[in-house]
Formats: C-alpha cells, structure tokens, sequence
C-alpha cells in the first residue's frame, strides 16, 4: 500500500526527513512514532500529496506520490493534526462540501455521509455549528472528513488529540473495525493505544528511522533488561555509581519537581537483583532513598531510550523492511 525509498525532504538549510525507506501492506496498522520534530508530519505531508520531497520515491496503493498526486489524494484519507475545519459550517453541511469535493454526488454520497458520521460519533451533533463544538467533536469530524471517500489508506496524525479516555476508546475500537477495508499509518503520542491497536511500529528520529517491528518484537528487545526505577537525594556523580554497581548496564537520571530529589532509572541484567548492592552503597553514601520498584519495559520505554540518543540506541534493532 505505501512503498518509500530513499526518501528526503530539505528546507530552509535543515534536513527534516533523511533518506528513509519503508513499506506498508495492504490492511496493516502501523504507529508512525518519534518526538516533536522528527519528520512524523513531514513524512505524511509527502505521503498524502500536499508537500513535495526533495528526492527519493514514494508511492501510495500503486501510484507515484510525485507524478500522480490526483490519483494518490483519491486513495488516500488524511487527518492533519490541526484539521482546517469551517467554523461557520455546520457539521453535516461541511461533510456534504467536502464529499462533493472528493467526487461523491447523489443518493451514494448522501447514504455515505451518514455511514461517516455513525461510525464518528457525530450524528447528534449534524446540525451544530462547528466552530460550536468541543476539540474532541471537532477531531471527530475531520476523521469523517477523512474517511468519506473510502479511501484505500487513512494517514492519521495525531487522532486522538483533545478526545477523553472513552473517545480514545472509541477511537481505538474505530480503528480495529476499519482494518479490513483501510490500511492506516498512524501518529500519536499515546502508546499505549499503539500498543492496542497497531500491527506494526516504524520509530523515527532526527529524520532518519531507528527501528521497524511489531511492538511485541520492540519492547521484547529491552526485556533481555528489567528496570529498576527509584526516587533518591543524594550529593555527587550519583548517575555514574549507580551505574557501575555489578549487573547495572545503565543508568539515567531525571529531575523531580520536588528539589533536591531525582528520579533514576537503572536498567539491570535480567539474573541480577541490584537491591542489596544499591542499598549497601545508598548507606556508604548517605543517599536517601523514598521509592524503589522494578518494571519490565514498555513500548514507551522503548520510545524514551531512542528519543534521549541521538543515534540508534544499542538495544533496540533497526528493522527496517
């Protein structure tokens, strides 16, 4: 459905997406993930034919990005993150221009709007103006937006921004219901709901993608490790003792709100318990120390560990397909 090679994208002297390639198949769900200014959006700009690159191919369910962008926009459901809705247009009437402008006419288009705005939560709300309604409504109707042409791929950039915990839901089930018609890269920066929903996860950063993998595969990586997080005040190189305690392979830190105490992460041979070293040395020290937990990794921690490094961190693969 979506083929990428060696793609680029370059503006104002800085590289926003550098040469990257990957696939995805027909009926797939894939999280498209990366801090803020990675080249998420710019990628899906490319993808969707509203920014051009500035090398490399792509194309979408068969047709060249670049050289048949009209075919591509046909094929293609694209939610911006700050949808550019019509405040003053109520939601049905809006639905109706913008099929009317993806070439809908008529009973099917008519039969089709309504199909959209069930499946999108916003049947009660056809006849409210738009710019009367919530962030999560409107969100709401641009995914209709999005999907009224039944399009063969939806590129969604952050969906779920501004919804509740029940939108997301509703959301997430939307998402699983769709699988069989639409494939759908998606972005967003709840990973639990990639968790949930996504078959597969393409992580980029500075441009470049750092990993390609089901999340299962991604977070399996870092359980090779078990973190050990803790709350502690303490004077001198506490990062660096930490770190060379036997067993640690790692160890980060992050300041609390709550001055002088720190949060520290150790990441720990899976044979090894470090509690008793830890607290043997936390005593020669004399740190103190409120809270200490062990966890197993998360895709989230998988997204931290890249998103810190400015290189393809060590323990996660670069799978790309």
């Amino acid at each position: 459905m979506i083929d990428v090679q060696d793609l680029t994208k370059q503006y104002a002297g800085r590289t926003a997406v550098n040469h990257i390639s990957f696939r995805v198949e027909p009926g797939e769900i894939v999280g498209f993930l990366g801090p803020n200014g990675a080249g998420k959006s710019t990628t899906m700009r490319i993808l969707s034919g509203y920014m051009p690159a500035t090398s490399g191919r792509a194309s979408v369910a068969g047709f060249d990005v670049f050289h048949q962008s009209i075919q591509v926009r046909q094929n293609v459901g694209y939610m911006p993150e700050n949808a550019p809705l019509y405040s003053d247009m109520k939601v049905k009437e809006y639905l109706r221009f913008r099929a009317e402008l993806k070439g809908l006419s008529g009973l099917s288009m008519r039969r089709r709007i309504g199909e959209v705005m069930e499946l999108t939560g916003v049947t009660d709300m056809r006849k409210r103006l738009i710019g009367n309604l919530s962030k999560g409504y409107r969100q709401r109707v641009a995914l209709a937006d999005a999907l009224v042409h039944k399009p063969k791929l939806l590129i969604l950039d952050e969906p779920t921004n501004g919804l509740d915990p029940v939108q997301i839901r509703h959301v997430r089930d939307l998402l699983r219901s769709l699988k069989s018609k639409h494939t759908v890269l998606l972005s967003t920066h709840i990973l639990h709901e990639v968790e949930q929903s996504c078959d597969r996860v393409i992580m980029i950063n500075q441009g470049r993608i750092r990993a390609n993998d089901t999340p299962e595969n991604l977070t399996r990586q870092l359980r090779s490790t078990t973190l050990l997080h803790l709350e502690l005040e303490g004077s001198g190189p506490v990062t660096e003792k930490l770190a060379a305690l036997p067993g640690v392979r790692k160890a980060t830190e992050e300041p609390l709100l709550v001055h002088p105490w720190r949060r520290y992460t150790l990441r720990v041979e899976p044979d090894q318990d470090v509690r008793e070293a830890l607290l043997t040395l936390a005593t020669a020290q004399k740190w103190r120390i409120r809270e200490m937990h062990r966890q197993l990794p998360t895709l989230e921690d998988v997204f931290v560990e890249f998103s810190m490094n400015a290189g393809t961190p060590s323990d996660i693969p670069t799978h790309v397909l």
